[in-house]
C-alpha cells in the first residue's frame, strides 16, 4: 500500500485540476483497486462472470468521468467512493445476467437467489439486498461491512475513515455479520 498522505495530496491536486496528479496517481490507486476487486471476486466464487480487470475499469471510468469530481477527503474516502461504485457495477452485472436467464427460459428461483451455504458463496443481489436493509435498521453497521468487504479496508483503516475507534468497527463487523448471515438465511 501507498503511503496515506501521497494518495490524499494527488486526490486534492487532481480536484483542483492538476492532471498530472491524476497521470501519478491512477496506477497507485489502480493497483489498489485490481486486489480489491481479484479478492471480492474470488469470495464470490466461480459463478461470478465479471473478470477483475473488467469490474475496476468500468468503476475507474466512474470515478474519473464525474463531472464534478467529490471533495476527497483521504485516501480512506476515496476508496470508500470506489467500493461503493464497485458494489453497484456489480449489482447491475447480477441484475443483467438475472435478466438474461429468464429471457432465455432458465427460471431463477427465490432459494437459488439467497441460498447461502459453506459451497455456495451468496449472490450478490442478495447482498447487497441484505446491506440495504441492515442500513436501514443500522447504517453504521453496513457502511463498516461496505468498507471491509468491497474496499478491503483493515479495522483500523475503516475506524480511521468513519472517525470510529478499532473496538467499535471490531463489534459493527461481528454485529453486521450476523445480521446478514441471518438475513441471508431468512431468519431476520
Amino acid at each position: 500500500m501507498e503511503r496515506q498522505g501521497t494518495i490524499t495530496q494527488l486526490l486534492v491536486d487532481w480536484r483542483q485540476g492538476d492532471r498530472a496528479a491524476l497521470e501519478e496517481l491512477t496506477p497507485r490507486v489502480y493497483r489498489e483497486l485490481q486486489n480489491l476487486a481479484r479478492s471480492y471476486l474470488r469470495r464470490l466464487g466461480p459463478s461470478q462472470t465479471l473478470q477483475p480487470t473488467a469490474l475496476v475499469n468500468e468503476a475507474w471510468l466512474r470515478l474519473i468521468g464525474q463531472s464534478r469530481l467529490p471533495q476527497w477527503e483521504s485516501r480512506s474516502h476515496f476508496f470508500s467512493i470506489a467500493a461503493r461504485l464497485m458494489r453497484l457495477i456489480l449489482v447491475d452485472h447480477a441484475r443483467k445476467q438475472r435478466a438474461s436467464k429468464r429471457q432465455s427460459g432458465h427460471a431463477v428461483t427465490l432459494q437459488e437467489s439467497i441460498a447461502v451455504s459453506p459451497v455456495q458463496p451468496p449472490d450478490v443481489l442478495a447482498v447487497n439486498e441484505a446491506l440495504d436493509h441492515l442500513a436501514k435498521v443500522d447504517e453504521r453497521k453496513a457502511r463498516v461491512i461496505e468498507l471491509r468487504y468491497f474496499a478491503g479496508m483493515e479495522r483500523e483503516e475503516i475506524a480511521t475513515a468513519l472517525d470510529l475507534s478499532v473496538a467499535t468497527v471490531k463489534r459493527d463487523l461481528r454485529l453486521g455479520e450476523a445480521w446478514l448471515r441471518r438475513f441471508l438465511m431468512g431468519e431476520a
